[in-house]
């Protein structure tokens, strides 16, 4: 049986997913389940006109800026601090630099953009702009992903320094939300069950540019045999029967059934369980999900809290629009435990698809949280360490303006030739299978280190000594991304030594090139490359 859930859904909303007739228009939404139906009709009462009607409207696309990409919305960055706030006062960079992010791609590009109410760096797009297209997506400076499900990590509220997991975390919009929150500090921990899912969670998180987190591909039992009470705040946003998916993914629609909605809430009760021994004392956790269904939403709730006495639901500031949680949904014996606070986005009310969210709080001294331990026999010791930098420290001081940044750390790990560069927070996790055990800075091949695509998108074009810009609307911008050569546009390095350059457009790194003999090699990933 196939789970739906606002992320798998969102793979086929970022490759331009519609349901299109033959005829070239957009399907009327009459072939929902019968059953369905009849649930929606029996729970809305007389509201039930306008959100069948809402299935027949275009959908709202979104798009939400990376912090991580622009001035003083990293916290390691200079002019900001590590709580992410400018320096100057002006606040955290969602505040003001998300605004000035939206109002320049939106001259540079064309866009028509308009602020998402209930989060900060988010933006409605029009259909008719195509912004997974621009290079600027390639850059990471935005994530494409849909407008009801950025409410999860602004009720999340993560901050730098903290210990945050992402339990369900594919294919990756609330994972780069979660990093940009944290400024580049602290430990995050991007997990997906399903090993081709977690691929890609792992290739959202290079192009957002993100440091500090770990991606793992295991189960929610293994995790939690790891790290009881670990955990300052995490994220289930829980497979589900995806109804509120229902008006752009035609397989939830003909995946649905009332046995997969129970089948749903029984394996959302355990990952919640399993998540609930990871969370630290006075921890926060958000359950979410994209359907509709009472026995997955409040339903799910209801048995947690019962399971779980040292957790209630949070109250929330909820956006207008936002519709309170609806005990009476999961049956008279829900009164009373507080499921009025949780949240659901509907789409007969607000801009988006069908969504719930749940905010529960563990009870406990956060002083009680579990210490993270000694991790010293991750790291690379003196003598694989000295190799390792025999070649790597050279590419570092001849490459980046602040080559300290990085040598004076010593996360470092190896994986046969892939050197990697911790989170200074990351526990032991021996035993579980990682995909990316923090940032990958590239390969050490013989006699010579050879940069990662992950390095060149977490930096900064005035962290590299030698950049080459490019037009983000120009057309050798294109042909770098299909892997052409760049012979021709070399005379720009007359003088310099042979060495990487940082490949940028609009002033955000976009990949490496190696300049040698008059001439620069295009190093833009094959994978990733146009067609």
């Amino acid at each position: 049986m196939l789970y739906h859930g606002c992320g798998s859904s969102f793979i086929l909303c970022a490759a331009g997913r519609q349901n299109i007739n033959k005829d070239g228009k957009q399907d009327s939404m009459t072939d929902l389940p019968v059953r369905f139906e009849e649930r929606m009709r029996a729970l809305l009462g007389e509201e039930y006109p306008a959100f069948a009607a809402s299935y027949d409207k275009e959908r709202v696309q979104g798009l939400r800026f990376n912090s991580l990409k622009f001035p003083d919305g990293r916290g390691d960055a200079a002019g900001s601090g590590k709580d992410g706030k400018d320096r100057k006062g002006k606040g955290t960079w969602e505040d003001t630099g998300a605004a000035e992010a939206a109002e320049r791609v939106r001259q540079e590009t064309g866009f028509t953009l308009e602020r998402i109410p209930w989060v900060k760096e988010g933006y409605y797009y029009s259909g008719d702009n195509r912004p997974g297209k621009h290079p600027y997506h390639e850059a990471g400076l935005y994530y494409i992903q849909e407008p009801s499900a950025m409410a999860v990590v602004e009720l999340l509220d993560p901050g730098p320094g903290e210990r945050v997991l992402d339990l369900c975390a594919a294919p990756g919009g609330k994972s780069s939300h979660i990093a940009s929150r944290m400024r580049g500090t602290g430990f995050l921990l991007s997990n997906e069950i399903h090993p081709a899912r977690a691929r890609i969670l792992s290739q959202n998180m290079e192009r957002m540019g993100v440091r500090n987190a770990v991606v793992s591909n295991e189960d929610a039992q293994s995790l939690a045999g790891i790290f009881g009470r670990f955990f300052h705040k995490i994220v289930v946003d829980a497979p589900c029967s995806g109804e509120g998916m229902f008006r752009k993914d035609e397989e939830a629609r003909s995946q649905w059934s009332e046995e997969h909605v129970k089948m749903c809430a029984a394996r959302q009760g355990e990952i919640l369980d399993h998540a609930a021994a990871m969370l630290a004392p006075g921890g926060r956790m958000v359950y979410s999900t994209c359907t509709f269904a009472p026995e997955e939403n409040e339903g799910t709730v209801l048995a947690f809290l019962r399971r779980h006495p040292e957790f209630r639901v949070e109250q929330m500031p909820a956006y207008p629009g936002f519709t309170k949680g609806k005990p009476q949904w999961a049956g008279p014996e829900a009164e009373g435990w507080g499921l009025e606070r949780t949240l659901r986005i509907m789409p007969h009310i607000l801009e988006g698809e069908g969504h719930f969210m749940a905010v529960l709080r563990k009870e406990g001294d956060p002083e009680n949280a579990a210490k993270t331990g000694s991790r010293d026999r991750l790291y690379l010791d003196s003598r694989k360490r000295k190799e390792a930098f025999r070649d790597y420290e050279p590419f570092i001081r001849d490459t980046l303006t602040e080559p300290d940044t990085f040598l004076e750390r010593k996360e470092y790990v190896l994986f046969g030739e892939q050197l990697y560069l911790m989170p200074a927070d990351m526990p032991d996790m021996k035993g579980l299978k990682i995909l990316r055990p923090g940032l990958h800075l590239g390969t050490l091949k013989k006699n010579r280190f050879e940069p990662s695509h992950a390095l060149a998108l977490a930096l900064r074009k005035e962290e590299a000594q030698c950049s080459w810009e490019l037009s983000p609307s120009g057309d050798s911008v294109i042909r770098y991304l299909k892997g052409e050569a760049l012979s021709e546009e070399a005379g720009i390095f007359k003088g310099r030594p042979k060495g990487w350059v940082l490949v940028c457009t609009g002033g955000f790194s976009l990949g490496w090139a190696k300049y040698a003999g008059g001439m620069l090699k295009n190093h833009y990933p094959k994978g990733l490359r146009r067609n």
